[in-house]
């Protein structure tokens, strides 16, 4: 027992903390490994782009200054591309921050907060801490188009007037299905204006459905609606961590209320600007993701394993046995991938889609292990 834990706020006081995806070195310490494949973290195998790079190690020498504490750039940047107002965005340290944040503005003791069973492992967490309480909706069931993905009649039936908050995520992480253009956009008409809902769209940029939906092009219709996405995935950027949403002005008065001041660096801010301008890298990213997602699908369909259709930058699948024992028995071949007992799917295992030589050697791995 901590001796501290009864000063904490009750919904700190029982929060399980997230556990990242495994670093490169702690495997290299604990099993004196090298060569090490890591497929844990959905990162981009690209990497940032060169122009990127270039600017990071020309804005190093200027260190010793803040950064712009209202990112005015990239705001105005990112407000000409989605033709909204910079007043409409709130940037974050990545954006499980402006997710934080979010449920920081709006989450309080005896109020409520929807998403999804299999939702990313976060929002439960935020929730708790606010002293908040979780309504979590039964997924889709592993038979369906969309296996454990977002079941929306389920959500709605769990909305009341104590829900504040609703988050979805679209593609969902870990499961990598998605939400069509209509069923989205019905689901958020049919909320109450009093509830909050959170469309995060970490994955957006991967996605290559003709039916998928950009919900920032809603943001003018609903005003209780909150887009977010990342620099962290596509654009490579993970590191440095910025992301950011968009919603009406009344909304992101509040949430850049309480906002940190300096929340995103001075590198990252520059980083995500020169990213946003490289189409090609993007491009290449998409092209790579997409031709990694046939290849890791169709090799683990070989070995007779159920892999949940993505559009993410990663797959989802069903090993037949412990997840956890799997995932060990990786990382001793030194490939590291993210088991998924905490998010109640304890046969599963996600795996980053990586390089070519990466998945290949994942799946080699994988044939061993099995």
């Amino acid at each position: 027992m901590n001796e501290f834990q009864h000063l904490a706020v009750p919904g700190v006081q029982g929060l399980d903390p997230y556990q990242p995806g495994k670093p490169e070195s702690e495997l290299e310490r604990q099993l004196g490994l090298s060569n090490i494949v890591k497929l844990a973290s959905n990162e981009n195998p690209l990497g940032p782009s060169p122009e990127v790079i270039r600017q990071i190690q020309q804005r190093c020498t200027n260190l010793s200054r803040y950064p712009d504490g209202n990112g005015t750039e990239l705001k105005a940047e990112l407000a000409r591309r989605m033709a909204v107002q910079p007043s409409q965005i709130t940037l974050g340290n990545g954006s499980s921050d402006v997710l934080e944040i979010i449920a920081r503005t709006f989450l309080t003791t005896g109020s409520e907060a929807v998403f999804s069973e299999f939702a990313f492992a976060m929002y439960p967490i935020f929730v708790q801490a606010t002293g908040a309480t979780s309504r979590i909706a039964s997924a889709l069931e592993p038979s369906s188009e969309m296996p454990y993905g977002h079941d929306l009649e389920a959500m709605y039936s769990l909305v009341n007037d104590k829900t504040r908050v609703i988050f979805v995520a679209n593609p969902n992480n870990p499961t990598g299905t998605y939400l069509s253009t209509d069923s989205l956009s019905g689901f958020v008409a049919s909320l109450p204006e009093e509830a909050i809902c959170v469309v995060d769209e970490a994955y957006f940029e991967y996605v290559e459905k003709e039916d998928f939906p950009n919900a920032m092009e809603w943001v003018e219709r609903f005003p209780n609606l909150i887009v977010t996405r990342t620099f962290s995935k596509a654009f490579g950027l993970a590191g440095l961590r910025i992301g950011y949403g968009v919603s009406g002005v009344r909304v992101a008065d509040l949430l850049n209320r309480v906002r940190q001041p300096f929340n995103t660096n001075s590198l990252a801010l520059d980083a995500a600007l020169t990213a946003l301008a490289d189409e090609n890298h993007i491009q290449a990213s998409r092209k790579v993701n997409a031709e990694g997602l046939c290849f890791l699908a169709e090799g683990l369909t070989e070995m007779r394993l159920k892999v949940i259709p993505s559009v993410g930058n990663f797959v989802c699948v069903d090993v037949q046995r412990s997840g956890a024992e799997v995932f060990a028995d990786l990382l001793k071949q030194g490939v590291i991938v993210r088991p998924l007992s905490g998010y109640q799917m304890p046969n599963h295992i996600r795996v980053t889609v990586g390089a070519r030589r990466e998945n290949e050697r994942f799946l080699a791995e994988l044939r061993k292990v099995l």
